[in-house]
């Protein structure tokens, strides 16, 4: 599915940027630019630092070297320092819900840290965003008590929620890190398309996935990371004619080629 919008003007973008962890370098002078409207997927071997990528573009990490523009305007410090140009949430792999909270609290939870509606305002809110995810009726459920799945759908409804009377709180970007890890493939499927569902019109997303089934069916753009570098960019419908050696290794699962297979030690 191709955006139809205008994607001129770039959205975000990464100048230059690096990040290590110790000695280890995981990414090292990356350029990427993400432009309105786009589904772009990162994919490479595990341990890369595709999640780092996420984690910067959010502002949850400092950089190391160099810059990131979010609507032509550079980011100073992390997010809580200074607000960006435009409103950015983020699903994270394994949920990251309260426990000790209803699935309703956890949805609404920054309207009520954050806002001055009132609380039948918020709950209201709230109900709406879960039955767009199929969640309708479970706001009084709380996480143990739903699959995996049920729970990815609880944090997409966070991630959407926004305070109808403040249009900078309506996200523009959301930030999916492996969205389908660990679930079936039929809890695969409604997942994706919830992804595609949430894109609505003009909105831009970018996911971090290993899952064949999920990059094909939510990536318009997709790059490979490797060795810390950005190693193949391309559209979805380029995976299987590209000759780069490492995209040809990564879809067929093979232990021979340019990837360096880690063995885990039991």
């Amino acid at each position: 599915m191709q955006s139809d919008c205008n994607q001129d003007e770039p959205l975000i973008e990464l100048k230059g940027v690096s990040k290590s962890f110790g000695s280890n370098t995981i990414l090292d002078k990356i350029d990427l630019t993400i432009y309105q409207g786009e589904a772009l997927v990162i994919i490479g071997p595990s341990g890369t630092g595709k999640s780092t990528i996420l984690r910067l573009i959010a502002g949850l990490l400092p950089l190391d070297e160099g810059e990131i523009y979010i609507k032509g305007e550079k980011r100073t410090g992390l997010i809580e320092d200074r607000g960006d140009a435009i409103g950015m949430s983020m699903v994270f792999q394994q949920a990251a819900l309260f426990d000790s909270l209803s699935v309703a609290e956890n949805v609404g939870f920054s309207l009520y840290e954050n806002s001055q509606l009132s609380h039948a305002e918020i709950r209201q809110i709230v109900a709406d965003k879960l039955e767009v995810v199929g969640l309708k009726g479970t706001g009084d459920r709380y996480p143990a008590e739903l699959s995996g799945g049920m729970r990815k759908r609880v944090s997409f409804a966070r991630a959407v929620i926004s305070n109808p009377k403040d249009i900078k709180s309506k996200p523009e970007v959301i930030l999916y890190d492996e969205p389908t890890a660990g679930l079936d493939p039929i809890a695969s499927t409604i997942i994706e398309d919830l992804v595609r569902q949430l894109q609505g019109t003009c909105g831009t997303y970018i996911m971090v996935s290993h899952q064949e089934s999920t990059i094909r069916r939510t990536a318009d753009r997709v790059i490979f990371l490797y060795g810390g570098k950005i190693q193949w960019t391309g559209k979805i419908d380029e995976i299987d004619n590209t000759n780069n050696p490492l995209v040809r290794q990564f879809f067929s699962a093979s232990t021979e080629g340019p990837i360096q297979v880690i063995e885990q030690v039991q």
